[in-house]
């Protein structure tokens, strides 16, 4: 028997995938150290409508414009995969860029945030 999963987007880290399927969810595989566990947000991961990668972690933005990040299981953490320190701020997120080791979300209002590493365009 032949399953067929329709993925409406896939990111990609430097060892990880995630892709959205058709009915909002994210499935991922690779590496964990890069991003592939999100065992830590599984909950948080319905309602899907666009993912972004960096070299280590991903971010979600959901359907009500909040935005979930998940990143490595250990080792270095500082890949975007941590946005607690700027939650509160991602509201209303209509998109998200990733570098190699920073994200930055544009709001509703044209405004932006962004975290992870400050030398790669994080703040």
């Amino acid at each position: 028997m032949r399953v067929v999963i329709a993925l409406e987007r896939v990111q990609a880290t430097c060892s990880a995938f995630a892709a959205i399927l058709s009915d909002g969810f994210v499935v991922m595989w690779g590496d964990p150290d890069y991003g592939s566990d999100s065992s830590a947000v599984e909950d948080q991961l319905r309602n899907v409508k666009q993912i972004e990668a960096t070299d280590g972690a991903f971010a979600a933005i959901l359907a009500d414009g909040s935005v979930v990040t998940w990143g490595p299981t250990r080792g270095d953490s500082d890949f975007g995969g941590d946005s607690s320190e700027v939650k509160d701020q991602l509201q209303n997120v209509q998109q998200i860029e990733g570098t190699e080791r920073a994200f930055a979300a544009v709001l509703s209002d044209s405004s932006r945030v962004a975290w992870g590493d400050s030398m790669c365009g994080g703040e």
